[in-house]
């Protein structure tokens, strides 16, 4: 990125006519005498950029003010900020608000916005406001300095960057610091300051980057090294507290081995002066070294409206250093130090530092490494987990006013989960996706390509194209292995980390114990003589290296929703500027999303039975505007070979929903996207996710799974009588049947949350009315207290009316029954920050009531690590199961196939989930497992999975801010 500033500078005492404040004054009349100083700064990427002006009145005081300039450029301002901004040709305009129009003399304001260009970005050379020119002198930039301790480092290490910077002509604005590239902490006030916490062992290259008051910057650089551990440690609980101002919080001090000799630990303070910490020092000795030392940390009551942070740093000699971070929780606005604002701020400690992120900044599923779900690995990582970042983070910059985790947040996401170009090196070529039918069973494949079954057009790919200048898809994959446990690494160079990866390829039966994990980069290094190609799609000539990724469209929803959430915090505190870069990513994620939207095959929507009967469509007569299951793109990994693919999804199940980021992309100038017929595509959508969910609740409020387009992925007929959404058949679980998709609770709980939002953001009516049925039937099914409960499995009988949208029926023919009840913790957040929306914009008692209950009760639960309650798991006998062709179940490997995981595992017939996953055997919680499968008990988990953690953070930070009364 470059950082830039223009600035212009003089005074002009008129003789003639004057336009001031947009009124022109005849010759001689009393008048302002006009001078001004503007400083134009910006941040670019790719083909846009964000740009923030400051407009400084050294002149008389003006009651309004016009600032103009012209672009050298193809430049064109797409969405601005604190102005009302114009564009003709290459020449600007920009107008003071109501409530900005008043500038006295030396005083600033600030204005912004994202913008649009190809080739150079050159910067405008004059600016006037109000018709006089602006001018100065060149902007110095300031200088940095960086201190690193000399070390040694032993993992975990605790490691302090300290930072001193100063401008020769101006002021510092902040310092940002990073970790091997990442950002990783914001400093706006001196001392500028970060630790780094809990490093594991490995190299490190760290940096300061100063930015002055017109966005100049320089940077200083330090490298260390942090060795394996050895030794003995101090060990801190918690690492991370949080302190009410005028309050306190206590830290266990302790070893994690037996000293032979009293060993004293003194206690540091760095960073805001509010908080404090004693004792000084204590003692740890062989009788107290493992139940441990109390210290206190302190918030001195002040009278600013911010919080602080402090780092509190713990030595002894022989002992890596250990910092536990402090959090002061100010007073002194509404909701600034209420219960749950502190727990959401302790949970977000917690998460931050207990090993949900791997030395790259990425977030595990889990910390747990032994976990089989979706993913079939706790330390790989989902777009959902992505996604949960990000709303978190959005939520910290609320609380706190620092943005700078939100942004991390979203460059580390394009950095490991957006395919870069190298990673999809011939997306822009032309081509399209052969038919190839989906089936039920995994032993139903490879399923043979079909070129004859006609297909339809791509009615987005050249619009994406011509809009952004490229044809790589700007879109989260949906599953990576984060510490490379698999050894594809990238493109078959089996070191890089992380690696793209993909599971689920074989029909709706295929559950996780039944797949075979495939690099998604297939250059045939691992596998059999194609890679993994032919276990899925059987081709008539050998297949090509290729590369392909799924996109999960919730979890990039999911983000866009964050975004806004972002964008409307930060526009509350004026600090819209600290995030307008990353939301206009966010918009442009949003016009790839429309992906989503589409048929499989681009397949015309309605009664769409027979693979080669079903007309291709055309235009958007493909679309259904739904979000669907997934969509996928490809291409050749040889670039000589130039071909490529795209795919939406028939499937649609209504927990992927998200009519609220539909809504934000169509009504919030920031996330619109740029595509000319993206705004009209979302405001479609919005309406059409509006009417499924209607379509789809059932009689008693609960809500059914979804509708087709392709009648079990081959465009079947369905059963006689099978009702329809504008054509597109019921399905009462979507996508994948063991087990069945609408089965948990989750998806109610994640879903709706959505909705309420929306009903909370604006007052929808028909979001009110699905809300005013499901909220009932959901606390009816709910208990609270010390033995709470919450809906985990559900079924369902009977099916919806066919949709009429000019007359909808009820769905008394729909029944959902909760067959069984559990306390996942995740889920009960979702459905508590659901139940938190829908309380605060309807005033219901009963789901304030629930919703604090269930807080409470996940409070109870509070563990290190997060919020955790003992899961027992029986579907853990499958680790060993082989291929039953009586029921299915097992690992399906096609008779005479065999080929090598890149750790040497057999994949052939016969093998089980085990055995081409060997690496789980030196897991540290596999001993507990191989008892269960040699005939002892069912094992017991408390798992941490990040987006439960980071759900229930967010659901304390809901309840606090809409409830900061409690």
């Amino acid at each position: 990125m470059r950082h830039l500033a223009r600035r212009r500078r003089v005074a002009i005492i008129a003789a003639a006519a004057l336009a001031v404040g947009g009124v022109t004054l005849p010759a001689g009349a009393a008048q302002a005498a006009p001078a001004c100083d503007v400083v134009y700064a910006t941040n670019d990427w790719n083909n846009g950029f964000s740009a923030n002006v400051t407009i400084k009145n050294l002149g008389d005081p003006v009651t309004a003010w016009t600032l103009t300039f012209a672009f050298p450029g193809n430049q064109r301002v797409t969405q601005g900020w604190s102005a009302r901004w114009s564009q003709t040709g290459n020449q600007v305009t920009a107008a003071n608000e109501s409530w900005n129009g008043n500038l006295g003399t030396g005083a600033t304001t600030s204005i912004g916005f994202n913008g649009s260009y190809t080739g150079t970005n050159a910067k405008p050379t004059s600016f006037a406001v109000n018709g006089v020119t602006c001018g100065g002198v060149a902007q110095q930039p300031p200088t940095v300095g960086l201190t690193v301790p000399a070390g040694p480092f032993e993992a975990p290490a605790d490691v302090p960057l300290t930072a001193t910077a100063s401008d020769p002509d101006g002021t510092i604005s902040k310092v940002e610091f990073y970790r091997n590239g990442l950002l990783v902490n914001t400093d706006t006030t001196a001392p500028y300051g970060y630790t780094l916490e809990d490093l594991p062992a490995g190299a490190y290259t760290v940096q300061a980057k100063a930015y002055d008051n017109a966005n100049l910057s320089a940077t200083a650089e330090k490298s260390f090294t942090v060795a394996p551990a050895t030794g003995p440690t101090l060990i801190a609980t918690p690492t991370a507290v949080t302190v009410a101002e005028g309050g306190s919080s206590t830290v266990n001090l302790k070893l994690s081995a037996a000293p032979t000799s009293t060993v004293p630990v003194s206690l540091t303070r760095a960073g805001d002066a509010d908080i404090t910490v004693s004792p000084a020092t204590v003692s740890l000795t062989p009788s107290n070294w493992n139940t441990g030392a109390t210290v206190t940390v302190a918030a001195a009551e002040d009278a600013d409206t911010a919080g602080g942070t402090a780092t509190v740093t713990a030595s002894a000699t022989g002992y890596a250093p250990l910092a536990i971070t402090a959090t002061e929780v100010d007073n002194d606005t509404p909701g600034g130090d209420n219960t749950y604002v502190t727990r959401f701020l302790d949970q977000y400690g917690k998460i931050k530092n207990s090993g949900y992120f791997s030395p790259e900044g990425v977030p595990y599923h889990s910390v747990e490494t032994l976990i089989v779900e979706a993913p079939d690995h706790g330390h790989e990582t989902t777009s959902e987990a992505f996604s949960f970042w990000l709303w978190l983070e959005a939520q910290y910059g609320r609380v706190t006013q620092n943005w700078a985790p939100f942004n991390n947040a979203w460059t580390v996401m394009e950095k490991y989960i957006i395919p870069t170009h190298a990673d999809q090196p011939t997306a822009g070529a032309a081509g399209t996706a052969q038919y190839a039918a989906e089936h039920d069973l995994p032993s139903q494949y490879p399923s043979a390509l079909e070129p004859n079954v006609p297909v339809g057009q791509d009615p987005l790919r050249g619009e994406l194209q011509s809009t952004y200048g490229t044809g790589d898809i700007y879109g989260m994959h949906w599953l990576i292995d984060v510490d490379n446990t698999y050894g594809f690494g990238r493109c078959g160079d089996k070191t890089t980390r992380p690696a793209y990866i993909n599971t689920f390829q074989r029909g709706t039966q295929e559950s996780v114990w039944e797949t075979v994990p495939q690099p998604s980069c297939d250059t045939f290094t691992a596998g059999g003589q194609y890679g993994y190609l032919d276990l899925f799609v059987k081709e008539s000539a050998a297949p090509a290296k290729q590369w392909k990724y799924t996109n999960a469209p919730d979890a990039d929803a999911r983000a866009v929703q964050a975004a806004y959430w972002a964008l409307t915090w930060a526009k509350a505190q004026g600090r819209q500027a600290d995030v307008a870069a990353t939301v206009a990513k966010a918009a442009k994620m949003g016009d790839y999303l429309r992906y989503s939207m589409f048929d499989k095959y681009f397949k015309k929507i309605g009664n769409c039975v027979g693979a080669s009967a079903c007309p291709a469509g055309s235009g958007k007569d493909s679309a259904h505007y739904l979000m669907s299951w997934y969509y996928a793109w490809g291409g050749a990994y040889e670039t000589s070979q130039n071909w490529s693919w795209r795919i939406g999804s028939s499937h649609n199940h209504f927990g992927y929903q998200n009519p609220f980021a539909a809504w934000a992309l169509t009504n919030v100038a920031e996330l619109r996207p740029k595509s000319p017929t993206a705004v009209a595509d979302w405001t479609k959508s919005f309406e059409r996710q509006l009417e499924f969910y209607t379509w789809l609740q059932s009689a008693e409020g609960g809500i059914a799974g979804g509708a087709t387009n392709s009648w079990g992925g081959n465009y079947g007929q369905p059963p006689a009588g099978t009702s329809t959404f504008y054509g597109m058949y019921y399905d009462v679980d979507p996508v994948y049947n063991d087990p069945p998709s609408n089965q948990w609770f989750g998806m109610q709980a994640w879903s709706m949350q959505r909705i309420a939002e929306l009903y909370l953001q604006t007052g929808n009516a028909k979001a009110k009315a699905l809300l005013d049925k499901w909220v009932p039937w959901a606390i009816a099914n709910t208990t609270v207290g010390a033995n709470w409960s919450i809906p985990s499995d559900m079924k369902w009988t009977g099916q919806p009316t066919t949709w009429n949208p000019t007359s909808p029926q009820p769905n008394t023919n729909l029944h959902v029954e909760v067959t069984v009840k559990g306390q996942d913790v995740g889920v009960a957040a979702a459905y508590a920050r659901t139940l938190i929306a829908y309380a605060a914009k309807s005033g219901d008692v009963a789901a304030k009531n629930t919703a604090k209950g269930l807080l409470d009760a996940l409070y109870a639960a509070s563990d290190a690590k997060g919020v955790s309650t003992t899961e027992k798991r029986g579907d853990y006998r499958r680790f060993d199961d082989t291929y039953d062709a009586a029921t299915g179940q097992g690992v399906y490997v096609p008779p005479g196939w065999t080929g090598k995981m890149p750790n040497g595992d057999t994949i052939a017939a016969g093998k089980s989930f085990l055995d081409i996953r060997s690496f789980y055997k030196n897991d540290p919680d596999w001993p507990k497992v191989q008892a269960y499968l040699n005939g002892g008990a069912e094992p017991s988990f408390n798992y941490h999975r990040f987006w439960a953690q980071a759900d229930v953070a967010m659901a304390y930070a809901d309840y606090g801010n809409l409830f900061p009364n409690g």
